[in-house]
């Protein structure tokens, strides 16, 4: 019941309502108070408070009024209060109900305000994605390539060890296995398959499908039980290269291997190759080029040397194209290896190998 409403807790005999005209009085003063709190109702939960403190059935007002002015009332004020109490609560329903419609209105067209489109307002510049880092490192790769004649091939990133590592000259139990720490897949003994742990596989499955001559590279994703840090992670990209036809030299492999350093980190980039080993490749090298960072003249970067590693390659070993049907005498040929992640890093001079996988937008948006 509302505070200011204490006579309808009262009896018209304690009141001295004694005459038709002072219950009137009575039942114009209740309307008075009842005109005031309508007013002032604004939104949903004051409208329920406004409605149970009137209406309801035990303590609401219009039900004190029946219980201490109509029940007690002789016969001859029973009249009286009886039409006051009827018109009192005709008045106050009507007026609740007309109050929750206004409520309403309202809300709603709050709401329509809020999703009305302002078109003089200025428009709202949303951010395009772009291609992620690597992929523009591997589609300047890929662009470079193809410039002298490569195609560009796909593979399986589930391999078999007979792709991955026996038909690449590494049998099982070699030595040179150890090179690539292996994602093995848990399947049974006969159909064993791995992660593959250089896109090299394609040089066979290339190979298998087509006579020489042969000029491939091929892009993607490889896996390897690396520890991450700065320089290494377990998935990382990798770009194998591919050439065979007849009378390829070791010079074709240099003039091929400078091409492209020169297209990539500049003319000015130098290379140097040194002796190595790899399985699939004979003579082997590891090929180098100028540190962009200090010009070759030392740096932290390339610790010193002058030089930063860009690559594994060499003359493709005749015993693989053995596994292919293709002749030794015949032919000849070179492959090449580079990671893309590690190119990436190189060239625009970026000192942890890791924010290429860690989805940074601060990192991202500073290379459009």
């Amino acid at each position: 019941m509302p505070e200011n409403l204490p006579i309808v807790e009262q009896t018209l005999e304690q009141l001295g309502a004694d005459t038709p005209e002072r219950v009137a009085a009575l039942f114009a003063k209740v309307r008075s108070e009842f005109d005031q709190a309508v007013t002032a109702v604004s939104d949903e939960v004051s409208w329920h408070v406004l409605r149970d403190g009137w209406l309801g059935r035990k303590a609401g007002v219009l039900a004190l009024v029946t219980d201490n002015w109509l029940k007690p009332s002789g016969p001859a004020m029973k009249p009286a209060v009886g039409r006051g109490l009827n018109e009192l609560r005709g008045h106050v329903e009507s007026a609740i109900e007309e109050r929750r419609k206004q409520i309403e209105a309202q809300a709603a067209e709050r709401a329509a305000a809020a999703e009305r489109i302002d078109f003089s307002l200025p428009g709202v510049e949303r951010a395009l994605g772009t291609r992620h880092l690597v992929r523009q490192t591997l589609e300047e790769i890929e662009r470079i390539f193809l410039r002298l004649g490569f195609a560009v091939v796909d593979g399986p990133e589930i391999e078999t060890p007979y792709y991955n590592f026996e038909a690449l000259n590494m049998p099982e139990f070699h030595p040179a296995r150890d090179m690539w720490d292996t994602f093995y897949v848990d399947t049974p003994a006969p159909n064993q398959l791995v992660l593959r742990t250089h896109t090299s596989p394609m040089q066979i499955r290339t190979m298998e499908r087509q006579p020489p001559p042969v000029r491939v590279i091929v892009p993607g994703k490889v896996y390897r039980r690396d520890n991450p840090d700065a320089s290494h992670l377990f998935m990382f990209h990798q770009i194998e290269g591919l050439a065979v036809d007849n009378d390829i030299t070791f010079a074709d492999f240099k003039g091929t291997i400078e091409f492209f350093v020169h297209e990539f980190l500049g003319k000015s980039a130098r290379t140097r190759l040194r002796p190595s080993y790899f399985p699939f490749t004979e003579p082997s090298a590891e090929v180098d080029a100028t540190c962009i960072v200090c010009s070759g003249r030392g740096c932290r970067v390339c610790k010193q040397t002058g030089w930063l590693e860009i690559m594994g390659a060499g003359m493709v070993d005749p015993a693989v194209y053995g596994f292919v049907g293709y002749d030794p005498k015949k032919v000849s040929g070179f492959a090449f290896g580079m990671g893309v992640d590690r190119l990436a890093i190189l060239k625009y001079g970026i000192d942890d190998i890791q924010v290429l996988m860690q989805n940074d937008v601060r990192f991202l948006r500073q290379f459009p």
